[in-house]
């Protein structure tokens, strides 16, 4: 090995590699650290300490707005949930818990005769001969957009508002959620009746009420009510008439509606309100 010419202190060729810290000469003096200002470490906690309570403050601000405005997510990033898009007497009536209603029984073939058939409402019933004739239009009635598109009817009387009829009629009409079958009959009989008179006659109104059960009807379960309006309307010669609404359950969702009505100017027709249901049959 030759003599070290190098008037360096340290060897020639000497690298330091990566991360190996290079030492100073020999008698070289030590690094001298800068020494830090009087409080400066105290500033520098309060800074921190300052930046740490606005941030803490925006927090409550925020969750303080959320509260008082009933908005759990006040920037909007949580989508709406689903509204309800239940049919109206779904809604009104939810399923029952229980099954009490009369079950199905054999009703036994239909009374000889004519015939209305609503395959749609899943029933069929009495039909009958001049002065009636057959229902050709779609009503749809009341608040709850009962569709009746089978049945019969005749004009009574041509007044100022137009004509008034009696009439035979049947619509299906939703009645459960969903798929389900199971029908509050109770309650959706009577949400159909009292829309019955409050959206199918002149206001307002007083009633008889003579019948309001549940019953069977062609072997299957049903809600009947049976009643008496008065009104009074100008030009009207009629002021009262005879109503009939039953809601049968047919085994699916919808339910069957059976309108029966016969203004006081006929009442040699009222037989039919009885007459009507009790032929009722499903189809």
């Amino acid at each position: 090995m030759p003599a070290n010419t190098d008037p360096r202190p340290w060897g020639a060729g000497m690298v330091t590699k990566a991360g190996t810290p290079v030492l100073p000469p020999p008698g070289a003096p030590a690094p001298v650290t800068p020494p830090r200002e009087p409080g400066q470490e105290r500033r520098r906690l309060l800074w921190y300490a300052g930046a740490a309570g606005g941030m803490l403050l925006i927090g409550l601000v925020l969750v303080l707005v959320m509260t008082l405005s009933g908005n759990p997510d006040p920037f909007g990033s949580k989508p709406a949930g689903p509204s309800d898009v239940r049919p109206p007497l779904a809604r009104a009536c939810p399923a029952p818990t229980s099954t009490v209603e009369p079950q199905p029984v054999d009703p036994g073939p239909p009374p000889s005769g004519a015939r209305t058939v609503d395959t749609e409402a899943g029933i069929s019933y009495a039909a009958y001969g001049a002065p009636w004739e057959p229902w050709r239009t779609v009503w749809n009635a009341g608040t709850l957009q009962v569709p009746y598109k089978a049945g019969q009817h005749f004009v009574t009387e041509i007044y100022s508002g137009g004509t008034y009829h009696a009439s035979i009629l049947s619509a299906a009409v939703p009645a459960a959620d969903n798929d389900a079958v199971a029908i509050n009959l109770e309650c959706v009989g009577r949400q159909v009746a009292a829309d019955v008179r409050a959206e199918y006659y002149p206001q307002p109104t007083t009633m008889d009420l003579h019948r309001d059960e549940r019953t069977v009807l062609g072997g299957r379960p049903a809600w009947v009510t049976v009643f008496r309006l008065h009104f009074d309307r100008s030009g009207l010669k009629a002021t009262d008439e005879l109503a009939g609404v039953a809601v049968i359950d047919v085994g699916k969702p919808t339910a069957a509606v059976l309108y029966v009505s016969i203004p006081g100017t006929h009442r040699q027709f009222d037989y039919v309100v009885d007459e009507v249901l009790d032929s009722v049959r499903p189809a």
